[in-house]
């Protein structure tokens, strides 16, 4: 047993999936009379929670471990701990090479029981749903789902989290309630496949049924992220067009668009199927703004194929994208294809498919020019407002810098986590400028569909 009250920083990499897991992890240290720190410099013990996604995140992660460690030689900590992605995948191959480390577990919230008694702690008691947010106060991320059933030939989640299991229903809407007692606003509901989601548990796809219980709760914003387009639970779009507060937003990563490489990919979509499935959303639900993913450079990807893809691009002017280099993963099928495609080549595609997303985002946000849309307040800045409107992901998507507000606006009064109405005046491809506007007021007439909040 501990004889002294240790503190702990943890340092969370990778997805916001992590960032879940790390929070569980802090509620449950502090349950134990572990004291969390803010910083490296404070702390007794670091715990890294890593990523080991593609290659970039792997190097971060191991560049993460080696720092610790050599704070640790230096006798600045006294024990370094690893979980998540990597450690789980790669736990005996680091224990080898990086044996400094005092102790390596797996992903998700279900190490977390091991790394508390390793540290001398004692798990007795676990508390069901308990978070210590790492966030800020006014937004939240809902894990509805561990690991992944899904085939993707490029993917090594499956590897390091498992198959999919749905968290049960009654547990998510508890942990929900929690999180709204103290203060969040907007609920982010993720997992690797949301779309699965009860699957396993009630036996046929419920993520509909959740999205309303959830917002019964009184989230003034929840948005869904990471929704797999093979076999997409339609019965969810009458669910966003019609709750208030279910924003208008969807994160659908679709990874290619030429149904060559789909198949190669085992996505289980063509792109016609594609095109009509984006097609069905946005007219089941008007004014909703669409986020993707792609991979360029995967190794059966030709130039035609390529191309193929920016012209799907461009033809669907997605509001919101991002785009990764392939990075081979041992023990995935399509390892043995190869990794064909340079990596000059591979930042050639990645360049100019988002040259062409910089384009259609700067007229999508050009045509938000004088509209006035509620924008939720992320951080202030010397006298300056930066916060996201609902079609925005926190760290991801746009962002609005507010520098002013007209007469009657009473700026002193401003708090993070407020969503307030604020006038577009410019814009450029990944930014919105504004001013705050006094509730009530009418829009000024302009370019854009958004009308006055309040």
């Amino acid at each position: 047993m501990k004889t002294k009250r240790q503190r702990i920083y943890v340092d969370t990499l990778g997805c916001s999936k992590n960032t879940v897991d790390s929070e569980f992890f802090m509620a449950q240290a502090t349950a134990n009379a572990f004291d969390l720190v803010a910083t490296v410099e404070e702390a007794d013990i670091l715990l890294i929670n890593t990523c080991g996604f593609i290659d970039a995140a792997k190097q971060e992660s191991i560049d993460h471990i080696l720092a610790g460690v050599e704070l640790k030689t230096r006798g600045r900590l006294e024990q370094v701990l690893v979980m998540g992605c990597l450690s789980d995948r790669y736990a005996s191959e680091l224990q080898a090479d990086i044996p400094e480390v005092d102790g390596y577990f797996g992903s998700s919230h279900k190490s977390v029981p091991d790394v508390i008694r390793a540290l001398g702690g004692d798990f007795r008691n676990e508390l069901i749903g308990e978070r210590t947010l790492s966030t800020p106060a006014h937004f939240a991320y809902l894990k509805i789902s561990e690991g992944c059933d899904n085939p993707c030939s490029f993917c090594a989640i499956p590897l390091m989290r498992g198959g999919h299991v749905s968290t049960p229903m009654d547990r998510l809407l508890a942990e929900a309630t929690a999180l709204r007692a103290k203060g969040v606003k907007e609920l982010i509901v993720i997992g690797q496949d949301t779309t699965y989601y009860g699957l396993d548990l009630y036996g046929g796809r419920k993520l509909d049924e959740l999205l309303l219980r959830l917002s019964d709760i009184g989230f003034d914003w929840i948005r869904l992220l990471y929704a797999y387009p093979a076999k997409f639970p339609e019965q969810i779009l009458p669910v966003i067009r019609e709750r208030e507060n279910i924003a208008k937003y969807l994160d659908m990563p679709i990874q290619h668009a030429s149904t060559e490489v789909l198949k190669s990919m085992r996505r289980g979509i063509t792109r016609n199927r594609l095109e009509e499935l984006i097609a069905q959303i946005r007219d089941e639900v008007p004014g909703i703004r669409l986020r993707t993913t792609l991979i360029a450079g995967y190794p059966a990807e030709t130039k035609a194929h390529f191309e193929e893809m920016l012209d799907f691009v461009e033809r669907m002017r997605f509001d919101r994208l991002g785009c990764f280099a392939y990075s081979q993963e041992d023990a995935t099928t399509a390892y043995d294809l190869g990794d064909r495609v340079s990596d000059r080549e591979k930042k050639r595609r990645v360049n100019a498919l988002m040259d062409a997303q910089e384009r259609i985002s700067l007229e999508k946000n050009q045509a938000l020019v004088g509209s006035v849309m509620p924008v939720v307040i992320d951080r202030i800045e010397d006298g300056v407002a930066y916060g996201r409107t609902e079609f925005d992901v926190p760290e991801v998507d746009n962002e609005v810098c507010v520098q002013g507000a007209e007469a009657g606006f009473d700026v002193a009064a401003l708090r993070v986590g407020d969503i307030r109405p604020v006038e577009i005046l410019d814009a450029e491809a990944f930014d919105l400028f504004g001013r705050f506007r006094t509730i009530g007021r009418p829009a000024p007439s302009g370019r854009g569909s958004e009308t006055s909040a309040g």
